[in-house]
């Protein structure tokens, strides 16, 4: 079993470019997010079963599901079209500020995983949101 098929199981929605060459970087399609999508995380790489597991953990923390959060890479953003979005969370990428979204920043889910600061300033981020 890939970390895909394990992520699908555990209800977390992956998005990933495969073949970013189909898509030229003039390219007039965008990337339509469903209006249950409230969080945006962008890395470079889909989490692994570990990293999963702090990811959800996270989102609980922020009261919001799986189901309810997408992953697109760094260079997929500039395609990103109309959503509904509430959150962007940049995770080992250099953050982009999207209009009306709450941005979080963090070193990516494997580093923030051993790293108790990271995990500290990623969770006053939060928090200065809901206050």
């Amino acid at each position: 079993m890939n970390d895909l098929q394990r992520l699908k199981e555990m209800g977390i929605t992956v998005w990933d470019i495969r073949h970013p060459v189909v898509f030229p970087e003039n390219m007039t399609t965008a990337i339509t997010l469903p209006p249950s999508c409230k969080l945006l995380f962008v890395s470079e790489s889909a989490p692994n079963d570990h990293e999963a597991w702090l990811f959800g953990k996270i989102l609980a923390s922020m009261k919001l599901t799986p189901e309810q959060a997408l992953r697109l890479p760094p260079r997929a953003l500039s395609a990103l079209g109309e959503h509904s979005l509430e959150w962007s969370w940049f995770s080992g990428v250099s953050a982009h500020a999207l209009p009306n979204v709450k941005a979080l920043s963090s070193p990516s889910l494997s580093a923030l995983n051993d790293d108790q600061n990271a995990k500290k300033a990623l969770w006053k981020q939060i928090k200065n949101y809901e206050n």
